[in-house]
């Protein structure tokens, strides 16, 4: 599971039922849920929880630091949790299905002087795309 619930205890993030459920429902591995799909599982949980409430705390909690919004293709935003370890993401082109990894080296390290142009780089993000086994076998 990710620590997402304990981090925001540790800010004093104020735990409203409605933020508390969202952050449940965000908190685990491998986590990328669209905010409909926060949505969607947050009612479950909290039946009187608003649309407009669930997007306002995805917006905080990206604000905050403590989720990430990834956008690996051209189909709606996800939300990941595990905003404090760093990992890259590997994406099943068919279904779209995501998940969190860890490979080795340093894909900073790996691009040239001669290919960064002049930039000072702060941050790099790699995604890898494959079928997954799900797909695959169906």
């Amino acid at each position: 599971m990710s620590d997402l619930l304990e981090r925001l205890r540790g800010r004093g993030w104020r735990m409203t039922a409605q933020r508390r459920v969202v952050a449940e429902v965000l908190d685990g591995d491998h986590v990328h849920l669209t905010a409909d799909e926060v949505h969607a599982r947050a009612v479950e949980r909290l039946p009187e929880i608003s649309r407009a409430t669930v997007y306002n705390t995805l917006g905080e909690l990206v604000t905050l630091g403590e989720v990430l919004e990834v956008s690996t293709d051209r189909r709606a935003k996800r939300y990941d949790p595990n905003a404090h370890r760093p990992h890259h993401h590997l994406v099943c082109a068919r279904c779209g299905a995501i998940r969190d990894v860890h490979p080795t080296g340093d894909p900073l390290g790996d691009l040239p002087a001669t290919e960064r142009f002049g930039f000072t780089i702060s941050d790099v993000e790699v995604t890898y795309r494959g079928v997954c086994p799900n797909c695959v076998s169906a």
